[in-house]
Order: structure tokens, then sequence, then C-alpha cells
């Protein structure tokens, strides 16, 4: 079993309400071989809430105390960042789960490309604060781009 993004097996958990379902992704958990987990809303942030970006770093360094995630309207979430993250991972511990396909640009899920802490639409190279976390615990982190693309090459695409 895997774990996968709530918002990519079809949950409405985006900051705007909405999902980035993966057709692939939603089969794997009706089919009972993934899990979906948002860090966000398990850290107790709501549906819908205002869009969220890592200022001063990524979530490596959010870990470090040295960045932060700040709302659109400048409220710091950084602490409902990372128990989420926590919460995620005890979840996907209990159940035995270590590998991950997770939205790609969240400030809670990226895993190569997050946006880059002004609000610009920009994107710049780092992880949130969520992936961040699954890594140090020695999780496998892939991004659903990753993903979508290893299965593009496996059917000779």
């Amino acid at each position: 079993m895997i774990g996968i993004s709530a918002c990519l097996g079809g949950a409405l958990c985006r900051y705007d309400g909405k999902s980035q379902s993966v057709s692939q992704l939603m089969t794997l958990v009706q089919e009972g071989r993934a899990i979906m987990v948002c860090p966000e809303v398990l850290g107790g942030l709501p549906i819908p809430r205002d869009p969220a970006e890592i200022i001063g770093g990524d979530g490596v360094t959010v870990w470090q105390g040295a960045a932060r995630v700040m709302t659109v309207s400048g409220q710091d979430v950084t602490q409902q960042f990372k128990e989420g993250a926590i919460v995620a991972y005890q979840k996907l511990q209990a159940l035995g789960i270590n590998q991950l396909i997770l939205k790609e640009k969240s400030p809670s899920c990226g895993s190569q490309m997050i946006y880059d802490g002004q609000f610009s639409g920009i994107k710049k190279a780092g992880v949130g604060v969520a992936s961040a976390y699954f890594r140090q615990q020695g999780m496998q982190v892939m991004s659903d781009v990753e993903w979508l693309e290893s299965l593009e090459e496996a059917n000779g695409n």
C-alpha cells in the first residue's frame, strides 16, 4: 500500500476547496491499494483556507526554524503545517506505509518544486513541510508529476 496526497485521490481538501484528482490514483484508493492524507487538514487548517507559501526557504528550513509558512493575508501557519506532517506520518506509520505520491508545488507536499514565497506564481526548487519531514523519517517521496511520467514510460509513451 502507498500513501497519496488526498487532493490527488479526489478529496476536496485543497486551499480552494477543490481537488487535483488523478484518475489512476483514485483507482488505487478505490481498490484499497492507497490511503489518502492531507497534512494541512490534519494540522487543523480549514477548507477552504487562504493560500500559503513558505517564506525564507523550503520545508527543510522550516523544520530548522529558519523559514515560516505564511498565508497570503499574513497569518503564520507554520505550526499547523508541522503538526499536520507529524500526524500524517503517524497515520501512515501505523499502516506500515513508507512510500508516498504527493502533490508537486504544494507548501506541504511538494517534493521538487514549491512556490517562491512571494505569492507571485513563480516556482523554485524546494520541498514542502510534510515532504521534508517524511524524508527525514526515511520515507520514499515521489511527486505526482514523477509518478505519471513513470507510468507513461512503463506504457511505452
